[in-house]
């Protein structure tokens, strides 16, 4: 098949660092403050949605390993150009471009809205995403194996992060969480759509298998990946629910950066100010992973060098972040990404799995 890819062994990786992979492209900014959004929807069954939503990576992610499984060495990009050919392949590849770009976008300006918010009020957004964009240049031009080697350290960071959230565990009220399914199904499941903005990230399977060495053990890191994933989010989510009433929860913004503000320390009177530039770390490999996706599907459409596309991408970044300047403006950019974002995610790849299995069994039969 000519859209098969050849993978030098020298970029390839083993199979157990999709568990560092997955886990960190999911682990970002929306963590910092999910939890309002799917309070509004679920109320105190928003942990129901949260598992509810782990459970549906887990069942895409076999969607995408039973499509994938379908060619010998391919990535998504390779895929639509086989299924819907030359001209309509490469058309819905540039649409999976603009949707990494726009998720590249909202991560990055999420992370200098949060900045500006809590630490460095008075500096400016253009700074901030400059600052930011260099270091993504940098650690980019490292290679996939770089980039899979910061994914290691933001998973390490990420977990060290989670034993402060003990602290806030001291005045939580567990009756909160009573009774039980108070919300009804369809506000349940509005809630785990509301989550897609939340754990996207995973859907890197789809462009990241053909590096992976031994492709007979992605199973086991993936859905363990996940499932920490999913893990972390309800611990945060069970303990702000049961932390907060209702009505600050509706109305705080950043509940996890909130939380973290309560920890004191005789030598650290602002925890979390230590934590939002600790975060800064922790989004790296979600904005490498995606600038990385994003070219890996530009070179099937154009020859571009991987440092010009990288430059070329800033460059187009920087000028689109002066769009957005309020935080009106950034939560209504979120809603539109988190709407697009769910049938890309969750709708999609069974759609593409259906078409590329029939493509496959009339080319059997072809032959």
């Amino acid at each position: 098949m000519k859209t098969n890819l050849h993978i030098h062994p020298s970029e390839t990786f083993n199979a157990f660092m999709l568990f560092f992979i997955i886990q960190s492209a999911q682990i970002g900014v929306g963590i910092q403050g999910f939890q309002r959004i799917i309070y509004q929807d679920a109320k105190h069954d928003a942990w129901i949605s949260v598992v509810l939503a782990g459970l549906a990576t887990h069942i895409i992610a076999i969607f995408m390993l039973k499509t994938l499984h379908l060619y010998d060495s391919n990535d998504l990009y390779g895929i639509h150009q086989d299924v819907y050919g030359k001209w309509i392949g490469n058309f819905l590849n540039s649409l999976y471009i603009l949707y990494i770009s726009s998720a590249f976008f909202a991560v990055m300006m999420n992370y200098a809205e949060v900045v500006q918010s809590w630490v460095f009020p008075n500096l400016k957004t253009w700074f901030l995403v400059a600052s930011l964009l260099l270091i993504v240049v940098y650690s980019f031009t490292g290679g996939l194996r770089v980039i899979v080697g910061i994914c290691f350290f933001s998973f390490v960071f990420s977990i060290i992060l989670l034993p402060v959230l003990g602290f806030p565990m001291k005045y939580i009220e567990p009756r909160s969480l009573l009774p039980v399914l108070e919300a009804d199904m369809s506000e349940i499941f509005k809630g785990v759509k509301s989550m897609t903005f939340t754990i996207v990230g995973f859907e890197i399977l789809y462009v990241i298998y053909p590096f992976i060495k031994d492709k007979e053990n992605v199973n086991k890191p993936l859905h363990l990946g996940l499932f920490l994933t999913t893990i972390i989010y309800l611990a945060v989510m069970l303990v702000s629910l049961t932390y907060f009433s209702g009505e600050q929860l509706s109305k705080t913004i950043w509940a996890t950066l909130t939380l973290f503000s309560i920890v004191k320390f005789p030598f650290v009177e602002r925890m979390e100010y230590i934590v939002i530039c600790f975060w800064m770390l922790i989004i790296l490999p979600n904005l490498c992973l995606f600038v990385w996706t994003a070219y890996r599907g530009t070179i099937r459409i154009v020859n571009i060098s991987a440092k010009k596309f990288v430059w070329i991408f800033s460059f187009i970044t920087f000028i689109a972040s002066f769009s957005l300047t309020t935080r009106i403006q950034i939560n209504m950019f979120n809603n539109h990404f988190s709407r697009i974002a769910f049938y890309t995610i969750f709708v999609y790849p069974i759609l593409l799995y259906v078409v590329a299995k029939i493509k496959n069994k009339v080319n059997k039969r072809k032959a």
